[in-house]
């Protein structure tokens, strides 16, 4: 049930506690790959999973929009990436995620597209199952499938990208993403990362070999991805919380 075309007496026929909150970025991934790469591939892997699992269990899943701002601000140097601080962003996700409860959507998954979200939404995810009347858990899609290749605007994203949104991989641009991108991400001495945003080691914000993001590669990662999800749904509709949190 997608909560953005559905009607509020929709919702209100609807008998689910569970919910899905895509959570991605608006960030620069290099001169082929949009702006919003993040939070269309968190998306897309929402979607997927919501439908699996609605499908198979008949069961309804609430689908939020997705939170298109997340922390980036180590991409400022590329224009067009928007960030917020990890507290504005920490507070909005958990405000979003109070107002799902409040209908009854308390069981809630926090599907993320962007590395720079990780902590935050495993810091939040925490404080709202201790004192809010909710019970959340985060899920990083190229984590869950410990996805190769992930970079930044490389074979993965880029990958995924033709497999849900073709059209917004400039072909014409793959083979200059290539060539002017970092192998690594940061600049590492002695196990510590000496660069603190990307424009330091990355000319062009690219960081691994986009020209390896085949369509074939991306569906790979779709199915794996959405029925990594669907297993945790599953163990969540499950999952005994009544005494994880406060509320």
């Amino acid at each position: 049930m997608d909560l953005t075309t559905a009607t509020w007496t929709d919702v209100a026929d609807v008998e689910t506690d569970l919910a899905v909150v895509p959570v991605g970025s608006t960030e620069q991934h290099g001169p082929h790959a949009p702006l919003g790469t993040d939070r269309l591939t968190a998306r897309a892997v929402a979607e997927g999973a919501v439908t699996v699992y609605e499908e198979t269990n008949d069961q309804a899943v609430a689908l939020a929009p997705t939170v298109p701002v997340g922390i980036a601000e180590e991409h400022r140097g590329f224009p067009g990436t928007l960030w917020v601080t990890p507290d504005t962003f920490r507070r909005y996700v958990r405000e979003v995620v109070a107002s799902l409860a409040f209908h009854g959507f308390d069981r809630v998954v926090l599907v993320n597209g962007h590395g720079g979200n990780v902590d935050a939404l495993r810091e939040v995810s925490a404080a709202i199952t201790r004192h809010d009347a909710a019970y959340a858990v985060p899920f990083t899609w190229f984590d869950a499938i410990g996805a190769e290749g992930m970079g930044h605007g490389g074979p993965a994203e880029t990958a995924l990208l033709r497999a849900t949104h073709p059209d917004l991989v400039r072909d014409d641009r793959i083979e200059t993403a290539r060539e002017d991108a970092s192998e690594r991400w940061g600049e590492w001495v002695s196990g510590t990362n000496l660069a603190v945003d990307s424009a330091e080691f990355t000319e062009n914000g690219v960081v691994g070999d986009p020209s390896e993001g085949t369509i074939d590669r991306g569906e790979d990662l779709l199915e794996r991805a959405t029925a990594s999800l669907v297993d945790l749904l599953d163990a969540i509709a499950e999952r005994d919380v009544d005494g994880s949190t406060d509320g």
